[in-house]
Parts: structure tokens; sequence; C-alpha cells
């Protein structure tokens, strides 16, 4: 007997039930949190850097799944690869024998990275960054890793342990026995590589957190440090990478950085089908395989899989057939141009950094005395409400999806598909003007919405 199963059926049922289905069952969070900052929308559909409810009103994305979605949502190419690699009924994931997708996708990979030799594929960008890890230890047989204060690695344990956040490392120790540097000290680094047991620095070209970027000359400084002292870079390009900068890598805007292993994920998937890669030179991956006995001494269950593959593949081909790097270097460069003409007209406005579609809009102390006392009033409650009296009316009033950039902070990051225009820049630009505009009158909805946040957030305390 055949088996049924209507999947828009289901949706059309159930779907009202999203938020109620995730309290009784998820995160119970997550549910409570949007509905307080009014985040609770219902989205139909999505296509593009574009939302769009029931009502068919659109809505800008900003955040591309936090960067997974770096093609926009439902790219035509990278949905015609997936239909085809499902209508192809493949004999996938046989775990002995050798398909060639994943040899496809990795010998596409590495044209991108010429001093890199060999591609494990895995399922997420935590799991590239846990992959890199156990390699530079096992290949240079040394237990620390360090890493730089406020990095964003991944949250399981291992990448934990080089997580730069203490909000995310509580309550979950004890963790591996990794040490924090300040990103861009170089001082710091000798200082820790002369103690002989550090198997390799990972470090963020551009953190995701507060969006900060290594210093001029840092990345190959400190790759020569480490080599000098027989350890590994690595890059951690899981957001950075895939032409979010304006280059497919972001450790590629330094001249003469090679970093040893690389990891990648989030945008390779298209969107559709998780995966992450971690790239390596030839000697790291031959020492970690280094028989037939230790043939699956690493190894993912689903990793490799002929979906995932198809999507990376179907991604790489877009990229370079659309030109989507040269795109996102003009367009970030507008974006960012247009963000930074509005320092000098709006005082809580303090800084716009970043590269290509990864910017980050800081906020700060204003001067005039009126504004003044309302960010001291602000910063007294908890620190960060005020870039989230931001976040908030872009959504409601303008239909434009932000997010801060961390908590405690007062960025917005903006890492929006790379496939936006010039005509969503316009957009974000009137949307966020007339946003600055409202929090300089020094009154309005805007910062009623504020004492509410002070009062959830004196309630948490």
């Amino acid at each position: 007997m055949t088996s049924e199963f209507d999947l828009g059926a289901l949706l059309a049922e159930r779907g009202a039930e999203r938020y109620e289905l995730h309290t009784k069952y998820l995160n119970p969070q997550l549910p409570r949190m949007l509905h307080t900052i009014g985040f609770d929308k219902v989205y139909e559909r999505a296509e593009g850097a574009h939302f769009f409810d029931a009502d068919g009103n659109d809505y800008l994305d900003m955040l591309a799944g936090f960067g997974v979605m770096g093609l926009g949502r439902h790219h035509p190419v990278v949905r015609k690869a997936l239909h085809d690699v499902l209508d192809l009924d493949l004999a996938d994931l046989t775990r002995f024998d050798c398909q060639p997708l994943p040899g496809l996708l990795a010998e596409r990979l590495l044209t991108h990275s010429p001093h890199l030799d060999r591609v494990f594929f895995g399922n997420s960008g935590t799991e590239a960054v846990e992959t890199a890890l156990k390699f530079a230890r096992y290949a240079t047989g040394r237990p620390r890793v360090l890493y730089c204060e406020h990095a964003f690695h991944g949250l399981t344990t291992g990448s934990l342990s080089v997580n730069g956040e203490s909000g995310f490392r509580d309550g979950f120790a004890p963790l591996l026995p990794d040490t924090a540097v300040p990103l861009g000290d170089l001082d710091a680094l000798a200082r820790e590589l002369k103690k002989g047991d550090v198997a390799a620095l990972i470090v963020e070209p551009i953190q995701g957190k507060g969006v900060h970027e290594a210093p001029p000359g840092y990345l190959r400084a400190a790759q020569e440090l480490l080599h000098k002292h027989k350890a590994l870079l690595i890059a951690d390009e899981v957001q950075t990478g895939l032409g979010r900068t304006g280059d497919f890598y972001a450790y590629q805007h330094e001249d003469g950085v090679e970093p040893d292993l690389v990891c990648v994920a989030k945008a390779l998937s298209g969107g559709y089908v998780p995966v992450g890669a971690t790239l390596g030179k030839d000697w790291i991956f031959k020492k970690v395989y280094s028989s037939m006995d230790r043939v699956l001494v690493h190894s993912a269950s689903f990793g490799a899989n002929a979906q995932a593959m198809a999507c990376g593949l179907a991604v790489l081909s877009v990229m370079e057939n659309e030109q989507i790097v040269a795109g996102v270097r003009t367009t970030g460069e507008l974006l960012k141009s247009r963000l930074t003409e509005l320092i000098d007209k709006y005082e809580l406005l303090s800084d716009v950094r970043g590269r290509g579609l990864m910017i980050g809009i800081e906020f700060g102390k204003p001067s005039s005395l009126k504004l003044r006392s309302r960010w001291a009033m602000l910063q007294a409650a908890r620190k960060g409400l005020f870039a989230q009296m931001v976040v908030v009316p872009l959504l409601q009033r303008h239909r434009i999806l932000t997010q801060v950039s961390g908590d405690h902070l007062e960025v917005i990051k903006l890492i929006p598909p790379l496939v936006f225009g010039e005509a969503d820049v316009d957009r974000f630009i009137e949307g966020f003007a007339a946003v600055m505009d409202d929090a300089h009158s020094g009154g309005g909805l805007m910062w009623d919405f504020g004492k509410t946040l002070i009062k959830q957030a004196v309630a948490n305390r």
C-alpha cells in the first residue's frame, strides 16, 4: 500500500498554529521574545531579498538568515539543481563508494583558494570549525588553540571553547583549554606562542559580533608568527566567505595571507540544504588520514550528501556566471557611503564600518542635553536597547528586517542577500533616515517603545 503525505494540506490546516507550536514544543523564549518586540510576523513566501505577507506586502530582508541566504531566497538555478538531484534517484550516502558530486564541489571550491588542497564536508559552520580544531591539534600534536576576544565560531562544545562571548559560554563549563587574545594584538599572540603548546589561531577576518575588521597587516603578521612557532592559521569564513565582503574570502583583502585551514558554510547551502566545508593543506589531511586504519577517524553521517553538494555546485556556478562578488563590492560601497554621509546629520549615529555587504552601524552617546538624558536612561537599564529601538520601527513602519549585532551592543549588522541591489539601498536608507529623524525629535512612538524595553530589561534582572 502506498502511503500519502500532503505537505501543503498540512500547512493549510496547521500553519496558523506556528507560534503556539513553537511555544509548546521548541524553545519557549523565542516566541516570547518575538511577541515582546513586535517581530511576530507571519510571512507567507519569499523571493530574492524580500518576504511577503498574506496581504502581499513586501519586507526587505537585511539578515539573509544570518548569512545563509547568500543568493537570496529561492534562486531559480539552485532550486532547479535541487529538483534535478532528487529526480536522478542517486545511490547516495552508501558510505562505501565514491560519488562524483563531492569531488566536483571540492574541485570547484578549491579554485578560489589555490594554496589549499583538500576539503572535508560536514553539515554546518560549527561543524566546519570543529573539524578545523581537531585537524590542527592532530597535525601539530599540540593541545591549545588561540582565539580572539568577542569572536563567534559556533555553539557546539569545541567551537564554544573558542567563542569570545561569555554570554554563550556561561554555564557550559568545563570547555577546552583554549585562550583568548585581543584581535589585532600581535604582542599578545607572540606571548602565547612562546609557551610552545599552541596548535593554531582561529580568527574571523571580520568579526560578526560588532562587525570589527582585523587591522591592516594583522593577518599576514599573525601568519608569519604562527608558522615561525610551527602553529597554524585557521580562517573562519563561515559568514564572511563566498563573496560577502567583496572578495570570495575576506582574508583575500590582505595580500600574502594563506590560511592553513579555512571554514565555510552558510551561503554554500543556497539556503536549502545545510552544508559545511573545511578546506586545508594536503599535509594536514594526510596526517589526519594517515592510514587505512584511520579512514573514518573523522566523518559525518550526512556529510557530502548529494542534495547539499548539488546546491553548493549551483551556488558557485551562479556566483561566477552572475558576477556576484563584483556586484557585492559595488553595492556594498554604495550602501556604506550613503550611511557614512548620515553620521554628520545624526548625533546618535557614531560609526559605519565593514566591507561589502557586511556593514555595522554603531550608535553612541549624543551631544545634546535632551537626547543625552534619554540615552543615559536606556544605558542604565541595559546596553543595546537603543539599537533595538531602531530595529523595531524599521520593521513595523518600513517593513525592513534587521537585528542587533550581538547582546549588549549598540550595533546593527547589515548582511542582506548578495543579490541586494541599488533600489534596495535606496529603500533602506529612506527607512533608516526616517527612524533616525524620529529618534532625534526627542519624543514620539520610538521613545515610548524605549520605555517598554526599559521595563522589560529591569523585570529580567
